[in-house]
């Protein structure tokens, strides 16, 4: 199906991929400031197995969709988009801005969303030089990273560098690891994440184990 079927006009698309194990605050403050900054609608995209995270286990594919429909329902600035749980094997973003290609206007400008860790590491990314020439890249802070220079960028990826625009906020100080562990320690949760989210993880009983 295409993407905001029915428009008659040139949008941006940012696509925020992630596990979202769980959703929580703080990746719903990115998906507020890419939003209000380049006047975007911000697809949400669940991975399946992330290839680079294929050694932890993650909570059902069926739970991490329920959340973030939970976390984003009403904000008609936000979508879920199930491309990569669909998928088969290990998700790569590659695949899903292909994906998102065929389904968007010529006109339209399509982002992907990362964080400046994610960023540094692209060069290990599955064909990181196809992904920057398809979309241009938004990318925003973590905590304990400093901000990528434009140097560091071109040694990482050729081109880089002219297809990303670095954010200086919100700085996400918040983990899905941590609030995995404060569930699984019975510690509370209010402030990180969607009451609707928390009341979710605490009915379905997830992550109850250690990861």
């Amino acid at each position: 199906m295409a993407i905001l079927n029915g428009r008659g006009k040139a949008v941006n698309i940012a696509v925020l991929g992630g596990t979202f194990d769980p959703i929580h605050n703080g990746h719903l403050m990115v998906a507020d400031a890419v939003a209000s900054k380049f006047d975007a609608h911000v697809i949400f995209v669940p991975a399946g197995q992330p290839w680079l995270k294929a050694e932890r286990r993650l909570a059902p594919v069926t739970d991490r969709l329920e959340m973030v429909r939970l976390a984003i329902c009403g904000d008609k600035r936000y979508s879920l988009s199930t491309a990569e749980t669909e998928r088969f094997g290990p998700s790569y973003t590659i695949d899903t801005i292909r994906q998102m290609k065929e389904q968007i206007m010529p006109c339209d400008e399509l982002y992907f969303v990362l964080g400046w860790d994610s960023l540094l590491g692209l060069s290990r990314w599955h064909e990181p030089k196809a992904l920057i020439q398809m979309c241009r890249l938004i990318a925003v802070p973590r905590i304990g990273y400093g901000m990528p220079d434009t140097m560091t960028m071109e040694r990482l990826v050729a081109g880089l560098s002219k297809r990303v625009v670095i954010m200086d906020k919100p700085e996400m100080d918040i983990s899905s690891s941590a609030i995995r562990e404060r569930v699984r320690t019975g510690l509370p949760l209010e402030n990180l994440l969607p009451q609707e989210v928390g009341d979710y993880i605490k009915e379905r009983r997830l992550y109850l184990y250690e990861d």
